[in-house]
């Protein structure tokens, strides 16, 4: 869904590309940025270990190092790992615990039941 809003901003960019000199058509790495973004940007858990990765990186930590999670004024998740270190987790939000907790074996409680 979140590639179709990238599709409207580069549909809505094409007036001011195709009205600007040659150079202009460089904002076109904007869009192409925010979709690789969309990609990027996503928590991989199993039952043994939870992967987060961002724009550049990604960290793969056991759950047995995760000491909680947190959720704070982001929309997205913060496990507070054993050692004292945070990793954010992309798009690992409150509605999604039930999956969470299912793929983690029960490591993480199920707020809702």
């Amino acid at each position: 869904m979140a590639h179709f809003a990238v599709g409207f901003l580069i549909v809505g960019m094409l007036a001011v590309i195709l009205a600007g000199p040659p150079w202009v058509a460089l904002i076109l790495l904007i869009p192409i940025a925010l979709s690789v973004a969309v990609v990027r940007y996503r928590t991989v858990a199993d039952s043994e270990t939870v992967t987060a990765r961002s724009f550049l990186s990604s960290e793969t930590v056991g759950w047995d190092d995760i000491d909680g999670l947190r959720f704070g004024r982001s929309s997205w998740a913060t496990a507070h790992l054993k050692d004292g270190r945070e990793l954010r987790l992309p798009a690992v939000t409150f509605a999604i615990l039930p999956q969470l907790t299912e793929v983690s074996g029960g490591r993480v409680p199920n707020p809702y039941g």
